[in-house]
């Protein structure tokens, strides 16, 4: 069984215990408001009691002397015991949860390494083709054309054919990461780390970008920014531009 299909029945499971455990604390929750009505009841008429009984003489007013019942005294102990409970099967609910998000943050980190660990990789072996990489990018300004930037930069990611054909054949066999790839010597680089495009991307608004196309990561966006985004240069030549 590989990890993804065991954190998939595991996770199947998770919100019946849940919901029982949640169940389980109504219960309590109900049977601690019915006990703490009736000691407040008992413990008020208590004290009245030791009110007309200090009126009367019929008790010192020595409040070192003066105490609720033992009745009174059990309700209370036993109202903090199904608190206790209650604290107990809401750290148990907040444990099984966490437990599920530390597995799922491992298996991210593991395929996250691996994505790397490829695109190092194929960078390594795509050196030597320097020259063919070289007049891909001179020409690509005219294959992909200025009309790239009318697109929306939400499907950027999509333009990215080595990246989704790596992902899909990486969750197609989530449990084998020691598959070899195909690598296209061909497939242009972008951005400034100069790799070939995945995951997602986002085209800079200048159209005399000379990259065009950056990867989210290299240069600090976490989601698609919302209207006109400018690379790092193109940002500082048009402060320059509006400064003289």
């Amino acid at each position: 069984m590989s990890f993804v299909e065991e954190f998939q029945a595991n996770l199947d499971s998770l919100p019946n215990i849940l919901q029982r455990k949640y169940a389980l604390l109504r219960d309590l929750d109900k049977s601690l408001q019915d006990i703490q009505r009736q000691n407040e009841l008992r413990c008020e008429q208590e004290i009245e009691d030791i009110r007309r009984g200090v009126r009367s003489g019929n008790i010192t007013p020595d409040t070192s002397l003066i105490r609720f019942s033992d009745e009174a005294l059990d309700e209370q102990k036993h109202s903090i015991r199904i608190a206790d409970e209650k604290v107990a099967l809401a750290v148990q609910a907040y444990d099984l949860v966490d437990t599920h998000i530390q597995q799922l943050d491992q298996y991210l980190k593991k395929f996250d390494e691996e994505l790397r660990r490829r695109r190092e990789n194929a960078a390594i072996t795509t050196a030597p083709a320097s020259s063919a990489d070289d007049s891909t990018k001179s020409g690509r300004g005219n294959e992909r054309g200025r009309g790239r930037h009318k697109k929306s930069r939400q499907t950027a990611a999509v333009t990215a054919p080595a990246a989704a054909t790596e992902a899909q054949t990486t969750s197609a066999n989530p449990g084998g990461m020691d598959l070899d790839l195909p690598v296209d010597p061909n497939e242009p680089t972008y951005c400034v780390c100069q790799q070939v495009s995945y995951g997602e991307m986002v085209a800079c608004d200048n159209p005399d970008c000379k990259i065009e196309w950056f990867h989210f990561g290299c240069v600090g966006l976490k989601e698609q920014p919302k209207g006109k985004w400018y690379c790092p240069d193109c940002a500082a030549t048009r402060g320059r531009r509006k400064g003289k």
